[in-house]
């Protein structure tokens, strides 16, 4: 799979040099997108949290070759838009609404290394709706440390509905939190029915307004230490004696995850039948930290996967970028 990424990538950059995009290309790093990404420590609770404002230069990185309808890149440091294409259209973010549900989780719950029961009445309309799930059992006791890992890595639907309940006294008062939050970071063209990304036309959001939520959900370090991990192991429970391995959905699709001068270092994936495959990552190239949102490519669980594929396609741009820009 990485060979076609890199197969892709080197006919994307002699198309682009055939073009003359390398110097639009150094154009875009100086005046692209640019996001005042303010905030600090306290960003991590919640309350109240700076604005976003964006502003484009064109003409912008060819996206042509993309498989996701959906694509948006951007450089952490400075917040400049490397790459977009339908930044502000409608999607359906199937499991990436999980960044949410974690990082609010995150900020409710004091002690992560509480133990809860889980509810036995979360599974049945999960099983019927076949939800992507961890693996925990009704009723076990499970740490909240090993939920959040469960929302994550595996995409745990009783893991997100566990957490929100306990967090929120119930999964439609914690649904109300993630819309404000969604209210304070700017996330103006989102809306959260759910706690776990299940389809619901009235749950929507965009990849830009994604990568606002991601960039500040990677401000909390627990999170980002969840984000970035491979797999987690849950200590032997009541329900698992032996302990249960939680692997990232992300991971265990590739390898090796190296780009270039560095590596993507995390990712949510997410997928319905009406969201096509979703993918958010985080790399860091270079000494840069990078964002890439990708989502509606077409496949599934069964086919090549189309979003990791994007991600690499997006972050090979930017090492072609640093390429041309270092040859100059």
């Amino acid at each position: 799979m990485k060979e076609q990424v890199k197969r892709r990538s080197k006919r994307r950059k002699n198309r682009a040099a055939e073009a003359g995009i390398a110097a639009v290309l150094s154009a875009v790093v100086v005046i692209g997108g640019i996001y005042a990404f303010a905030g600090s420590e306290s960003g991590r609770r919640r309350g109240k949290v700076p604005s976003l404002v964006m502003e484009y230069a064109q003409p912008e990185i060819d996206l042509s070759g993309l498989n996701s309808r959906a694509g948006f890149l951007v450089r952490l440091s400075d917040g400049q838009v490397i790459a977009r294409q339908r930044q502000d259209e409608k999607i359906f973010p199937a499991s990436l609404t999980k960044i949410m549900t974690c990082i609010i989780a995150l900020e409710t719950i004091d002690d992560l290394e509480a133990e809860i029961s889980m509810p036995e009445d979360i599974f049945p309309p999960l099983y019927a709706d076949n939800a992507s799930m961890a693996g925990f059992l009704p009723g076990e006791h499970v740490k909240i440390m090993d939920l959040l890992y469960g929302i994550i890595l595996p995409s745990g639907g009783e893991c997100s509905a566990a957490a929100a309940e306990y967090a929120a006294g119930s999964q439609e008062a914690f649904v109300k939190l993630m819309n404000e939050k969604a209210q304070e970071l700017g996330m103006d063209n989102t809306h959260f029915e759910n706690v776990t990304g299940l389809h619901d036309e009235n749950h929507y959001t965009t990849v830009s307004d994604l990568a606002v939520l991601l960039e500040y959900a990677l401000r909390n370090d627990t999170f980002e230490q969840i984000f970035s991990s491979k797999e987690h192991f849950v200590s032997p429970t009541d329900g698992h004696p032996e302990g249960l391995m939680l692997k990232s959905s992300m991971f265990v699709l590739e390898q090796d995850w190296t780009v270039g001068r560095g590596e993507i270092r995390g990712g949510k994936t997410g997928y319905t039948d009406q969201s096509g495959l979703c993918l958010a990552t985080e790399a860091m190239l270079g000494n840069e930290k990078y964002i890439a949102v990708t989502a509606g490519a077409e496949g599934n669980h069964s086919t090549e996967p189309y979003h990791v594929l994007d991600a690499f396609y997006l972050y090979d741009q930017v090492e072609n970028l640093w390429q041309v820009t270092k040859d100059e």
